[in-house]
């Protein structure tokens, strides 16, 4: 367990500070809603993880992971195979002055630092050090979300659900009307006012965040630009850069610290 009763399948001395924990997560897996009474940094060490809390969302790959303060509300969730390493760190052992969700840079170095203080075997003035470390590597760093709303319109709720499951899928609104009974510029209207974006954005947001599960599983861009519906990897780049300011090589790419 965690520090809060969370790990089910690990005990943890009470003394710690920090305690870290690793869930296996097969595709489809949610962490429903829930809170912690202590402070939780939740990492994807292979894979992919989506955070939500209230109306916001963080897409987070190997690079980045998300402080979540204690007593946050959230749900944990991963769309493919992914594996969360999480630590716990009792808000009496370490102050911290993040009193929102916060996306932090994953370096090597943090990284192989959750690795070590998974080991039960620690001396306890190592291990100590080791959690001082951590908590001071943590950096905030910017991250991106391309979760979206789903509409409430029985129609445009329609061609949401099989655009969630098929990015790919590259028929335009008046086509869609067709198929579901409806205008082009009915369709377009219901997206925007129960979106707050037009169908054009919407459709590329669910394209990139399809996507990141993909590039997080290491798959070559080429091949991941058409699965999610781009004619190239080239413009599968341009539509990440668009909404990032960075390209996914960028994004996905490690710290040398």
């Amino acid at each position: 367990m965690s520090l809060d009763g969370q790990c089910d399948d690990e005990v943890i001395d009470p003394t710690l500070g920090l305690a870290v924990c690793t869930f296996p997560m097969p595709a489809g897996t949610v962490f429903d809603w829930h809170t912690h009474d202590d402070h939780q940094l939740a990492w994807a060490s292979s894979g992919v993880l989506t955070v939500r809390s209230g109306t916001d969302a963080w897409v987070l790959p190997p690079t980045r992971a998300l402080w979540i303060p204690a007593g946050i509300r959230h749900e944990t969730l991963s769309d493919g195979t992914a594996t969360m390493r999480t630590a716990y760190v009792r808000p009496s052992s370490y102050s911290m002055s993040w009193t929102i969700c916060t996306p932090v840079v994953v370096t090597p170095l943090v990284a192989n630092l959750l690795d070590y203080l998974a080991a039960d075997e620690r001396d306890s003035s190592q291990r100590r050090h080791a959690e001082q470390l951590l908590v001071d590597l943590l950096v905030p760093a910017p991250t991106f979300s391309f979760d979206v709303r789903m509409p409430v319109d029985d129609r445009a709720l329609q061609v949401a659900e099989i655009l969630k499951e098929n990015p790919a899928d590259n028929r335009t609104l008046a086509q869609w009307g067709q198929d579901v009974g409806a205008s082009s510029r009915t369709l377009a209207r219901a997206f925007l006012l129960d979106t707050g974006m037009t169908f054009a954005r919407w459709r590329s947001l669910v394209r990139l965040n399809c996507a990141l599960t993909a590039l997080g599983s290491r798959e070559p861009v080429a091949e991941v630009a058409r699965k999610v519906g781009y004619e190239s990897g080239s413009a599968f780049v341009a539509a990440f850069r668009r909404e990032t300011g960075i390209t996914p090589a960028k994004y996905f790419r490690e710290s040398q610290i």
